[in-house]
């Protein structure tokens, strides 16, 4: 008897039991390995001749699908180490987020449940979930029960938000006339969320720093009584919790009391260094960040969340409200009770941010968080206190939370244009030895080294290899004839 063949159904892409376990262990065999080798991978991966690789890559849409097996084999071999090592224990460069594995999970259990999460009558109890950690977040910086906020997919679109609802506020219609003050050590996400927001970049007002690189207050209340006087109306500044290029803190205390004086909206760039205030014994590196009128957080740094968890708190959860909520005949009515996603935030269509921050404190517990956060300015203390010592090396900035900077100076590097150029020399000569990466800025005209201690991986040896290495490298440099 002959048996006729079915032909495949084009139509049809559900993945049978066998096919998706099948897949799913191939990913997972990758995955595991991948991490089972992160301490050995180069801290930063080749990328010498990365162009012509990149433009290799091109290719037009495929007719036909593959296995999966044949996409991650060059995925996992030749793309990913191409890049540089985020999740790895010696990256110190730029600010680090280094993705604990329980959010990976949580992630899958999103995408594969698959439930809306844009309003709270779609998926109640799980929109709840992500209320109880944003609940969390508001409980650790001390904002009144009040205060409301949304996930965001990092610290730029939370500073949209804010912008966006202080606009709303406090100028109306009056978009045109509004200012808003920033210090020239201010991430520049700001002016451009700024813009976005409709506040132009002549209404944007950059405020010196001191020689801590912290906004000088008397330069903020000399700007906004200038504008004043030129019939302007200042509505909104911005303070920072640690910068990105020294890790300032700027007085916080100080600028609420010039913006609760002025009757400006105060939002505090918490977006690196604001998840240290989980930690009551730090919390006086950060006095005065409860008082804001509204807080960036970036749970991908601080909480060492994988990229794409940011978050905004606001004091008065109403002003969020008023600026995002809105109805359709499609949808149900709002409501009061329950958190609801769309209405403090400008999605409808969202994905669930919030499990992976519900899930990594649940399977973690807040106390082993606070423990990691602590360690890492612990770590940062003890690094600076050693690189201090290096001969030719300046301190420029102490870590007042874990990010501390320098440069080097030494026979024959009496101009500031050569001791940039070895500057950023040492900082190359210690990531190509491919245990740590360090990244530099520039601030001013003076160009910066950086070491910036923020992944739950970096322990102890970490710092020892990144301090012996800059020994090294520092003394070879001061050794080259110039």
């Amino acid at each position: 008897m002959i048996t006729k063949q079915t032909k495949p159904d084009p139509a049809n892409l559900e993945l049978s039991v066998e096919d998706m376990s099948t897949m799913t262990q191939a990913v997972l065999a990758r995955v595991l390995t991948h991490h089972a080798g992160l301490s050995a991978m180069p801290s930063r991966g080749d990328l010498e001749n990365i162009q012509s690789l990149c433009r290799s890559m091109r290719e037009p849409v495929p007719e036909h699908g593959e296995a999966a097996d044949n996409l991650l084999q060059p995925l996992f071999e030749d793309w990913i180490p191409r890049s540089f090592g985020t999740p790895g224990p010696g990256y110190l460069a730029y600010i680090p987020g280094s993705g604990v594995f329980p959010a990976a999970l949580a992630d899958f259990i999103s995408a594969t449940t698959n439930r809306y999460t844009g309003i709270w009558e779609a998926a109640p109890a799980l929109v709840q979930l992500e209320a109880n950690a944003l609940e969390w977040l508001r409980e650790a910086m001390q904002f009144p029960a009040e205060a409301r906020g949304l996930f965001t997919t990092g610290g730029s679109m939370a500073m949209f938000n804010a912008i966006a609802c202080a606009r709303e506020k406090l100028l109306g219609t009056d978009i045109r006339s509004g200012t808003l003050y920033v210090s020239s050590q201010t991430h520049h996400s700001i002016a451009k969320a700024a813009r976005l927001a409709g506040i132009a970049n002549d209404r944007v007002r950059v405020i010196e720093v001191d020689e801590h690189y912290r906004m000088r207050v008397d330069s903020l209340e000399r700007a906004i009584a200038d504008d004043r006087a030129s019939g302007l109306k200042p509505f909104m500044v911005f303070s920072t919790a640690g910068t990105t290029n020294t890790g300032a803190v700027d007085p916080l205390n100080a600028i609420a009391d010039v913006a609760e004086r002025e009757g400006l909206w105060h939002h505090v760039d918490g977006a690196y260094g604001g998840c240290f205030h989980l930690v009551p014994e730090l919390r006086h590196l950060l006095a005065g960040l409860p008082r804001a009128d509204s807080l960036t957080l970036d749970p991908h740094k601080g909480l060492f969340l994988p990229y794409g968890t940011g978050a905004l708190l606001v004091r008065n959860g109403e002003d969020l409200r008023a600026l995002h909520a809105s109805s359709a005949g499609y949808l149900p009515d709002n409501q009061l009770e329950f958190y609801d996603p769309a209405q403090y935030g400008p999605e409808l269509s969202r994905g669930f941010p919030g499990l992976r921050v519900w899930m990594c404190f649940k399977i973690f517990g807040a106390a082993r968080y606070r423990a990691a956060i602590a360690e890492k300015r612990d770590l940062a203390v003890w690094a600076a206190e050693r690189i201090a010592r290096i001969p030719g090396m300046v301190m420029d900035a102490l870590p007042q939370l874990s990010l501390f900077a320098f440069h080097l100076e030494g026979k024959g590097l009496e101009t500031l244009e050569a001791q940039n150029q070895a500057t950023r020399e040492l900082m190359e000569r210690v990531t190509r030895r491919g245990k740590i990466m360090l990244t530099g800025a520039q601030v001013g005209e003076r160009y910066l080294g950086r070491v910036c201690v923020l992944s739950f991986r970096t322990r102890r040896a970490e710092m020892e290899t990144c301090v012996q290495h800059l020994v090294e490298e520092s003394a070879a440099l001061l050794r080259q004839p110039r």
